[in-house]
C-alpha cells in the first residue's frame, strides 16, 4: 500500500487548510502511524497495568532494572542547541495568530507554541496552528484585527524561539484517519510541523524544538525518540537536530527523570517542572489509596509543600548531572488593568516564585502573560547574569527518596467550603470556553488550562470517595456537589451577563457532572469532551 492511500480526512479541508494536508506531509503521517501506533497502544496498556498494582496497594519507586542507568556517571546529553542555550525565561500559549505574534515578540527567549493544555483541539485550532506558525517562520503572519489594532511581529532577532508541545500519547485526532483507524494526535501535530518548518527553523539558524507532555515512563520517551530518528531520515535532516524538553508532569515520570533523559540523550534539551498538571497526576495515581494520599485544596498547596521541593530538587540536580537544562513552572498571574492591589500582591508572589527557581539552580521558568515577562527575567539575570544558563550548578546536596516523592500526607492545607466551591466554578468556566474552542482562560485573574480544570474535577472526586468533611462545612457528598453546581452557574450568569452561553454552560455542567461524579474514575476529562465536540 502506498503511503499516502489509506489516509483519510474527515475534517473539513477550509481556506488554504491544503497548503498543510498535502500528499506528503499525511505520507509522513501515515507512516509514522504504520510504524508506531501498535507500541503506543501497547504501552497505553502498560499504563493501566501500572495503575491497577497501585490501586491495589503497590507504591511507586524507582526501578531497579535501570539502576545501572542512573549509577553510570559517565553519560551526558548532547549540548543546548541553538537558539534554546538560553532559556531564562519561557512564555506559553496557544497558536492562534495573535498569540503567536505576542508570544514571539513579548521578550521571553522561548515560545511553548502550544497545541495540547493551552489549546481546544478544535480541527480548525489544529491545522489554522500549523498555518500559522510556518507563516511566522516565513514573516507572513502579521494581520490588523476587526478593531483596526496592528499586530506584527518584530526583527528574527528580536523573537522568541519556537518549540512547539504536540498533544500527549493519549489523545486522538479523530478527523485523519490512516487505514480506518484514528492517528496520535501527538503524531498528527508533530510530523505536520515537522515537515513544514523543521527546514525553515534551520534556516533561521535554530531547529526543531518540541515539549513532549503526560509521559509516564522512559519507555514512552523512547517512542517519541525513535520517531524522531525515523523523521530526521525522511527529510534528510540530520539525526540530532531535533531537540526536545520533556515534562516532568505525572508521578509515574518523576521516579524515571534519569532513564527519560537517558533515552532522549541526542535529542535531549532537558526537563521541566509542569506543576499543575503533576498535581492532577499525584490525585490520579492514588485516588483510591485512601486518606494517605489526600491532598489539601488547589490553592493551598504551594511549591514549598515537601512533596513538591523533593520533586523540583530532584529535577535540577538530575538534569545538571546530565547537561541539560531544567525549566521551572508556571507563573499564571494575569495582571488586571482595573486593580492594582490585586497586582502589587501577585507579582509579589511571582517574584518569590521565580527566586526560590532561580535560587535552586533552574535554567529558566514558565510565564501565561506578556507583562510577567519582565519580571521573571529581572529575577533570573540576577542569578545567571551574562551567563546563558546554570546547568555547571550541581546540587549533590540533593538526596531523595521515594518515600519524600509520596509524602502528599505531609502536604499543609486544609479543605473549605470555599475551596470545593472554587474547584466548581472555575471547572465550569474552564469548561464552558473549552467547548466553546478556546483553551487558555483567564479566571480570576490566573491563567487556566486543562490541567486546573483536571485538579479541580479530580479532588472533588477523591474527596467524595474518601467521606472527606468540610473544615466549615458539612461532608461532601454528590447532592452537596450538585447543589453548589447550580449556585455557581447562578453566580457566573450574573458576571457575563449577556455573554453567558446557555448551551456552552449546559454542556459544561454536564460533562463536569460525569467526569467529577461517576463512580468510576476517567483518566483525562479531555477524552469525553473531545468526543462532544464536531
Amino acid at each position: 500500500m502506498g503511503a499516502k492511500q489509506g489516509v483519510e480526512i474527515t475534517g473539513p479541508r477550509n481556506d488554504r487548510y491544503d497548503e498543510i494536508l498535502t500528499e506528503d506531509a499525511l505520507a509522513l503521517v501515515a507512516e509514522l502511524h504504520r510504524n508506531f501506533e501498535p507500541r503506543r497502544q501497547e504501552l497505553l496498556r502498560a499504563r493501566k497495568e501500572r495503575q491497577d498494582r497501585i490501586s491495589a496497594g503497590e507504591d511507586l519507586d524507582f526501578l531497579p532494572e535501570t539502576k545501572h542507568i542512573r549509577e553510570d556517571d559517565s553519560w551526558k546529553v548532547a549540548d543546548p542547541a541553538p537558539g534554546i542555550t538560553d532559556r531564562r525565561v519561557e512564555i506559553t500559549g496557544p497558536t492562534d495568530r495573535k498569540m503567536t505574534i505576542n508570544a514571539l515578540n513579548s521578550g521571553a527567549k522561548v515560545w511553548l507554541a502550544d497545541f495540547e493544555d493551552a489549546n481546544t483541539p478544535l480541527w480548525e485550532n489544529m491545522v489554522e496552528g500549523q498555518l500559522n506558525l510556518r507563516d511566522a517562520l516565513d514573516r507572513k503572519v502579521d494581520f490588523t484585527s476587526p478593531q483596526g489594532k496592528t499586530y506584527a511581529l518584530k526583527a528574527d532577532e528580536e523573537l522568541a524561539s519556537i518549540v512547539v508541545r504536540p498533544r500527549g500519547w493519549h489523545l486522538d485526532e479523530k478527523h485523519i484517519l490512516v487505514d480506518g483507524e484514528r492517528v496520535s494526535g501527538g503524531i498528527v501535530d508533530f510530523a505536520l510541523y515537522f515537515f513544514h518548518s523543521a527546514k525553515r527553523q534551520i534556516a533561521k539558524g535554530k531547529g526543531p524544538y518540541f515539549y513532549l507532555p503526560k509521559m509516564e515512563s522512559h519507555l514512552e520517551a523512547r517512542l517519541w525518540n525513535e520517531i524522531f530518528v525515523l523523521a530526521q531520515e525522511r527529510l534528510g535532516i540530520p539525526r540530532g537536530t531535533i531537540r526536545a524538553t520533556c515534562l516532568i508532569e505525572t508521578i509515574p515520570a518523576a521516579f524515571e527523570m534519569e532513564e527519560i533523559l537517558y533515552e532522549l540523550r541526542e535529542h535531549s534539551a532537558g526537563l521541566n517542572a509542569g506543576r499543575w498538571d503533576y498535581l492532577f497526576s499525584i490525585i490520579k495515581v492514588h485516588r483510591t489509596r485512601g486518606r494517605k494520599f489526600l491532598l489539601p485544596e488547589r490553592n493551598s498547596v504551594g511549591m514549598t509543600a515537601p512533596m513538591m521541593r523533593a520533586y523540583t530538587e530532584l529535577l535540577v540536580k538530575t538534569c545538571h548531572k546530565r547537561g541539560a537544562h531544567a525549566i521551572g513552572g508556571m507563573a499564571a498571574f494575569i495582571p488586571s488593568r482595573r486593580d492594582e492591589e490585586v497586582n502589587k500582591n501577585a507579582f509579589a508572589k511571582v517574584r518569590d516564585d521565580k527566586s526560590r527557581e532561580s535560587g535552586d539552580g533552574f535554567d529558566g521558568s514558565w510565564v501565561a502573560h506578556p507583562d510577567l515577562v519582565p519580571v521573571a527575567k529581572e529575577i533570573f539575570d540576577g542569578v545567571l547574569g551574562e551567563n546563558p544558563n546554570q546547568i555547571s550548578k550541581q546540587r549533590p546536596d540533593v538526596d531523595v527518596s521515594a518515600a519524600d516523592l509520596l509524602a502528599v500526607d505531609k502536604t499543609p492545607g486544609g479543605i473549605s467550603a470555599a475551596g470545593l466551591r472554587a474547584n466548581i466554578n472555575v471547572a465550569l468556566q474552564y469548561l464552558a470556553t473549552w467547548m466553546g474552542g478556546n483553551g487558555a482562560v483567564a479566571i480570576h485573574n490566573l491563567m487556566e488550562d486543562a490541567a486546573t480544570a483536571e485538579i479541580s474535577r479530580s479532588q472533588i472526586w477523591q474527596w467524595l470517595h474518601n467521606d472527606v468533611t468540610l473544615e466549615d462545612g458539612p461532608k461532601v457528598t454528590a447532592d452537596l456537589v450538585r447543589t453548589i453546581i447550580d449556585e455557581e452557574l447562578v453566580t457566573i450568569r450574573e458576571e457575563l451577563g449577556q455573554a453567558f452561553d446557555e448551551k456552552l454552560y449546559q454542556q459544561a455542567k454536564e460533562l463536569f457532572s460525569e467526569v467529577a461524579l461517576a463512580d468510576e474514575y476517567v483518566d483525562f476529562l479531555t477524552l469525553p469532551a473531545y468526543e462532544r465536540m464536531p
